[in-house]
């Protein structure tokens, strides 16, 4: 098989019978809190994030993430002092805290996958696997708002870890934003997202270099300029990538704000302290996917 042939094949999402056990895990964790008598108090949103509602996954990394957001606590920080107004609403006085929803969650979850659900993890309860549907990463959150200004905010979640860090996330500029450059690069886009993680993944089974998180990859893939997506063939298109991956990655994080390259959702820079990547990890990433392809 060509390169150029391998990497066409390459593009396509899960298969269909891996699409169908996503859906179905993501309607089994809904029953579960539906069926929970105790949400009846709550206001909550259940959702898909991260690369399956993107259409980002493929089958290696087919698990689904699911967030249970509690909307009747709205948490919020601001950019500057003054940058919210004076303020966002009365304190919260209700009962559901992050202890009560994550111990309302794991029973919702043990009642409806019984021998299944391993709750050691700090941030998300994990659903394993069975014949009929993939892993499942179900994250307890809160609405969290980012005031840029008394009249500009970002809506995303708040996740209580049980080691008491909390993180913020924004998964719904994650998914319109990925949509956008989707669109601008005639859909060739997400299709090398896919590319790149397949490559990821042979180089981890054969060992020919370490695992790296797949939103990081996803990541490096979107902070490439669009013109490189609409190269004539896959082959150059790859070439583009990593090209552009490893030369902007030389040296120190610059100092500039608009030389930083973002995350998907455009409201965290790829690279600081507290992140589990680095731009030496995207530069030998490059490196070795492009011997790895032969380039």
């Amino acid at each position: 098989m060509t390169l150029e042939r391998k990497l066409s094949n390459w593009t396509s999402p899960s298969s269909d019978a891996e699409q169908e056990k996503q859906e179905r895990t993501e309607r089994m964790v809904r029953a579960a809190v539906a069926d929970h008598s105790p949400f009846a108090t709550c206001q909550l949103r259940v959702y898909a994030k991260g690369s399956y509602p993107n259409n980002t996954n493929v089958r290696a990394d087919s698990d689904v993430d699911i967030a249970v957001e509690c909307t009747e606590v709205e948490y919020w920080d601001e950019a500057a002092p003054g940058a919210a107004g004076g303020g966002s609403g009365s304190p919260y006085v209700g009962g559901w805290t992050p202890d009560r929803l994550r111990a309302e969650l794991l029973a919702a979850l043990t009642r409806k996958f019984p021998g299944d659900v391993d709750s050691s993890g700090s941030t998300a309860i994990l659903v394993q696997s069975s014949s009929a549907r993939v892993d499942s990463d179900v994250v307890p959150c809160f609405t969290y708002r980012y005031y840029l200004s008394p009249d500009s905010s970002r809506i995303g979640t708040r996740i209580f870890r049980k080691d008491g860090g909390q993180i913020d996330n924004f998964p719904e500029q994650q998914l319109s934003l990925g949509r956008v450059k989707n669109l601008r690069t005639q859909y060739a886009y997400k299709k090398t997202v896919r590319i790149l993680k397949r490559i990821e993944n042979a180089m981890r089974t054969t060992g020919e270099f370490r695992a790296l998180p797949s939103y990081f990859v996803e990541c490096l893939t979107y902070n490439c300029p669009d013109s490189v997506f609409l190269a004539a063939t896959w082959t150059d298109t790859v070439r583009g990538v990593l090209s552009h991956v490893w030369e902007s990655l030389q040296g120190d994080e610059p100092v500039h704000e608009a030389s930083r390259w973002v995350e998907v959702n455009e409201c965290f820079y790829l690279f600081h302290p507290a992140q589990a990547w680095t731009r030496a990890d995207g530069r030998d990433f490059a490196q070795a996917a492009w011997a790895h392809l032969g380039l």
